[in-house]
């Protein structure tokens, strides 16, 4: 009975040992409470080829971190030759190329193998200029925000923005990435999920919304760089200020591309109106229909005068502000006749309370719109 039993675990044995070899790398991480920086580190990781069946432990036990082929966010070493990703140590200082803030677990994996990831997704090779720019868009964008909320980083200097008697006007740290990861360290008793559950569950959850943003990025927001272009270039033809952007085919990610533009370009660099129209670098309205349909309704939106702001360079009419359909082009109808400007065709379908995006049902009418809104002077 005893060289049954005997067989049978060794058999065991080997089976395990066959399953342990067939998976990828083992990776491990510190157990405990949870933070978004590793639950990102260790999705990227497994978005790999070489990781993408990795088992992981979370663990704070030296030895078992140092049968770990790759190790995040814990053990006091950064050392990529062994595959060490740790940020806690007091002497690491490191950065992202180009900027400020210190890198922790999510931002040491990504500078490491984000690139490669990136390159997978797109199917280029890794040294391809368009992987480079959604390599650093994606920093940028998504993964600098978790490495300056993990080191206790504000977006602001704390000295000067109490300084300059700021307040704010309502509660936000419930809702960014980091809060939200936080949160899921809280057992749901419906789930039943022990603590490595959770940190699974929220792994999932970062580096699905990663995904996204890569998504986005390669797919929707590298392309429209020359939509973007081609128009801002074509400016002068839509009218002769240079202040209106047409994109014919729809609305794409403009904002980041148009700043760029202007920045890049020739001639002056001020809203303030000028003898010559075409030193005027900065747009103030951006005009494209709602789908590809031929019928499609169109929208004109304001250009803010930063890509985070809610504020425009010139926002549409105040008195065209929260008016809508038959009342809008009522409105436009009084103002045409009271001053004589030229008309707008009817068939306006609104304008928001804050001035900031309006529509009409056709291009000329959006573009008159666009053309009147320039006339304003407030």
């Amino acid at each position: 009975m005893s060289r049954v039993y005997s067989r049978l675990l060794r058999m065991a044995q080997e089976s395990a040992s066959k399953k342990l070899k067939a998976a990828g790398p083992l990776i491990g991480t510190h157990n405990g409470h949870f933070h978004a920086d590793e639950a990102l580190a260790v999705y990227l990781l497994r978005m790999l080829p070489t990781y993408s069946s990795s088992p992981l432990i979370r663990t704070r036990d030296a030895e078992q971190l140092a049968a770990c082929h790759t190790v995040v966010d814990v053990g006091g070493e950064y050392d990529p030759a062994r595959n060490r990703y740790d940020h806690h140590q007091r002497t690491f200082q490191n950065t992202f190329p180009n900027h400020q803030t210190r890198l922790s677990s999510a931002g040491l994996v990504y500078l490491h193998f984000g690139k490669a990831i990136v390159a997978q997704h797109m199917s280029k090779p890794i040294d391809h200029e368009d992987v480079q720019l959604v390599y650093e868009k994606l920093y940028t964008d998504f993964i600098e925000a978790l490495d300056a909320n993990d080191n206790g980083i504000s977006v602001y200097e704390p000295q000067a923005l109490a300084a300059s008697g700021l307040q704010k006007r309502f509660r936000d740290g419930g809702i960014n990435i980091g809060s939200l990861i936080g949160d899921m360290n809280l057992p749901d008793p419906i789930e039943n999920l022990d603590e490595d559950g959770l940190f699974a569950k929220a792994s999932k959850f970062i580096g699905e919304t990663f995904v996204r943003k890569l998504r986005a990025a390669s797919g929707s927001w590298l392309p429209a760089r020359e939509t973007v272009r081609a128009a801002y270039e074509a400016r002068f033809d839509v009218h002769p200020s240079g202040r209106i952007i047409l994109l014919p085919k729809g609305g794409v990610p403009w904002k980041e591309h148009l700043y760029n533009l202007e920045v890049n370009a020739p001639g002056a660099s001020t809203i303030a109106p000028s003898d010559d129209p075409r030193l005027g670098k900065e747009a103030f309205y951006v005009l494209y229909p709602e789908s590809t349909d031929p019928g499609a309704k169109w929208r004109i939106q304001c250009v803010p005068v930063d890509e985070s702001s809610f504020e425009s360079r010139k926002p549409l009419p105040a008195p065209w502000r929260g008016v809508r359909d038959s009342d809008l082009d009522g409105v436009i109808a009084a103002e045409t006749k009271s001053k004589n400007l030229a008309p707008i065709p009817e068939g306006a379908i609104f304008t928001h309370a804050s001035g900031f995006i309006g529509g009409h049902k056709t291009r000329e009418g959006v573009l008159a719109m666009a053309v009147r809104s320039l006339q304003y002077s407030d």
